[in-house]
């Protein structure tokens, strides 16, 4: 933690304080939501489709609204969106604490959807030109604050959660409120583009849209966020085939405790030997190699009945471990290259593209339905390590694809004259 102070030291204020800021929004999202469907599903009596409902719209309004929250970022500014979505994520929140009925349900989780979709595009904007050429560096100090709310939002939700899940949501809702008023007290106007209210919003899409390895890019990367999303849908599914239901929610505690503790303490080590040795674009290639490698080992040991209960467990851990690695390598070089692509122009509303791209690749495409029906379809038939061998396969799928762009120099665009910017 020393060396993670000692860099975070080094950045500017707006730096700093967009990844204190990340940290408080994966604390307050994460010390609430693992637990909704449970509060929904148990307290409130909803039907199991009612749940998915709910679950739905909030995933649809973020993923579903990420580009043009990235194209307001652009034309607005990026505080104004910043502030905007966490003040949008406060009011859901507070109205979860209260929200009874299905109408109120869905606007509150439409709510907190939307938010993400303004502030997210943004944060990761203003970022990439507050740290100007040291964007990896700062990617990757921005990843330690965001895993590390990751890991203490849930833990800080359960003891909460011991009295009641109200309460959950209004100091939630109370994170989102602090953040707001930090941002606008302490976050420095920045627009990347003052010329940017001027242009089509659909000339801006068309241009995204037309720009060739951009899109090539995002449609490559998916396989590697349906990689990295297993630690939140394989991992539980197989974790519950190994030490059955009732204790499924302790091994998982000690996955995410792994994955986590591992992306927090290494990201720095991890990013400075990947791209000292393979550089930026190549860092990236072997990153998601390396995610691809996270699944050998549950395809050796694909259940408890081939070498017993603790190498089958050993194997899950481990496979949480290389995930971290690789997610942890991945991440500052996929940032970095986005804003290369995009020659650093419409930054935001490319963020927006992109996150659109693979999240309805994650969420709707192979994610939940492919994977999910793959997993129980395996398993049931008695060829767990079917699964693990298609995730493996889609790895070296993307990582190929990548490797080609890079071969075709589709991924080393040159960045064009500074452009001034207005704060």
């Amino acid at each position: 933690m020393i060396g993670v102070l000692s860099a975070y030291r080094t950045f500017d204020r707006p730096a700093r304080l967009l990844m204190v800021n990340q940290f408080g929004i994966n604390l307050g999202f994460y010390m609430l939501m693992p637990y909704l469907a449970g509060y929904l599903s148990g307290s409130l009596g909803l039907a199991a489709w009612t749940v998915g409902l709910v679950l739905g719209v909030r995933n649809f309004s973020q993923q579903g609204m990420f580009l043009l929250g990235g194209t307001l970022a652009d034309r607005l500014g990026y505080k104004p969106l910043i502030v905007a979505g966490c003040v949008l994520r406060t009011a859901g929140f507070a109205l979860l604490a209260f929200a009874d009925t299905l109408p109120a349900l869905l606007i509150a989780s439409g709510a907190t959807g939307l938010a993400g979709a303004l502030f997210n595009p943004a944060v990761r904007a203003y970022l990439a030109a507050d740290a100007g050429e040291r964007r990896v560096e700062a990617f990757a100090l921005f990843n330690v604050f965001y895993q590390g709310g990751m890991l203490a939002g849930p833990l800080v939700g359960i003891a909460l959660l011991g009295v009641d899940f109200r309460l959950t949501a209004l100091c939630a809702a109370v994170v989102f409120a602090v953040l707001t008023l930090a941002q606008l007290a302490a976050l420095p106007q920045h627009r990347a583009h003052p010329d940017a209210a001027r242009e089509s919003v659909w000339r801006d899409w068309r241009a995204i849209a037309g720009n060739r390895p951009f899109v090539l890019f995002s449609v490559a990367m998916i396989g590697a966020y349906v990689l990295s999303f297993q630690v939140y849908l394989a991992l539980p599914l197989h974790a519950e085939n190994i030490v059955g239901q009732q204790n499924t929610s302790v091994l998982m505690a000690v996955v995410f405790v792994v994955y986590g503790g591992l992306s927090v303490a290494g990201q720095l080590r991890i990013t400075g030997w990947f791209s000292a040795r393979w550089g930026r674009r190549g860092g990236l290639i072997i990153g998601v190699v390396v995610l691809a490698a996270a699944f050998v080992p549950l395809l050796l040991i694909p259940t408890a009945d081939t070498f017993g209960t603790a190498a089958a467990i050993g194997a899950l851990l481990a496979c949480a471990a290389v995930l971290a690695i690789g997610a942890a390598a991945v991440f500052p070089f996929e940032m970095d290259t986005i804003v290369s692509l995009a020659r650093e122009r419409r930054v935001g509303t490319h963020y927006g593209f992109y996150n659109t791209v693979v999240g309805i690749g994650i969420g709707i495409l192979v994610g939940n339905l492919g994977t999910g029906a793959l997993a129980g379809a395996a398993h049931r038939a008695g060829l767990d390590a079917l699964l693990w061998a298609g995730l493996c396969a889609v790895g070296v799928l993307c990582a190929t694809g990548l490797h080609l762009l890079r071969r075709a120099g589709a991924l080393d665009i040159p960045a064009p004259a500074p452009v001034s910017a207005a704060r």
